[in-house]
């Protein structure tokens, strides 16, 4: 029965792990009268080849060598008191068949909710823009909303940042070589790889938007985070998010 379970969960969350299914399924478990401890849940995970094993891959997706203005850091050590407060950036690549394409996401901090996306065929600043563009959607006010990034050129460039101070918003990076400072964004990248399977080498530009739109989706309304006392995203966002 647990292994089912478990099962039924993996179908939309591929990579989900044993900490998260076992608080997923405690009430479940209960409801049926199966009382059990992490601690054999994890041993039954374990027996029945249901551990996860992380995989580390890496690809160079920021350039830092450029001619445009460099921000200061604004949120170090500053907590996110409610949505829309700080939105973290990055950008990551997916593979496809012998080349890759570039995700681009927007994050907002608080809640973890991804809010803006983008799927293009290289580094240029276009794919960040449209990523930008849909995190802003429908937002009417966004004055003093932090905007956090590495140094990447996507981020610098007049077209982007121009974009930001029209609405008001503050802008901020990381320091050179600290990937630290911009750790959520950077761990959300590898929850969608990891969990979701977007490590995977695509067929087509068609897959591997399709499978990143759904990751997406089940990402903000489905997956539990620690971090936002195990609500999803989505909850999280909406518990105090300012029109």
């Amino acid at each position: 029965m647990i292994v089912q379970l478990v099962q039924s969960i993996r179908r939309r969350q591929p990579r989900v792990g044993g900490c998260k299914l076992y608080r997923m399924l405690k009430p479940d478990l209960q409801n049926m009268g199966i009382k059990i401890g992490r601690d054999r849940f994890y041993d039954i995970l374990r027996a029945e080849g249901l551990l996860l094993q992380r995989k580390k891959r890496y690809h160079k997706t920021t350039n830092s060598k450029h001619r445009f203005r460099i921000y200061d850091n604004l949120i170090d050590a500053l907590i996110a008191s409610r949505s829309d407060e700080i939105w973290v950036t990055d950008i990551t690549y997916l593979r496809v068949s012998e080349t890759f394409v570039y995700l681009a996401l927007i994050t907002d901090l608080y809640s973890r909710k991804i809010i803006g996306y983008d799927i293009s065929d290289s580094l240029n600043i276009e794919g960040s823009m449209r990523a930008l563009k849909q995190a802003m959607w429908g937002k009417k006010n966004l004055i003093g909303t932090i905007h956090h990034s590495d140094r990447g050129i996507q981020y610098c460039s007049n077209e982007y940042t121009k974009l930001l101070t029209s609405k008001e918003m503050q802008i901020s990076m990381a320091a050179k070589g600290n990937p630290y400072e911009n750790a959520v964004a950077e761990r959300v990248n590898g929850i969608l790889k990891e969990e979701f399977l977007l490590s995977e080498t695509f067929k087509s530009n068609k897959d591997a938007i399709k499978a990143t739109r759904q990751a997406v989706e089940i990402y903000n309304k489905e997956r539990i985070h620690m971090s936002i006392d195990y609500k999803t995203p989505e909850e999280k966002y909406r518990e105090s998010r300012v029109a």
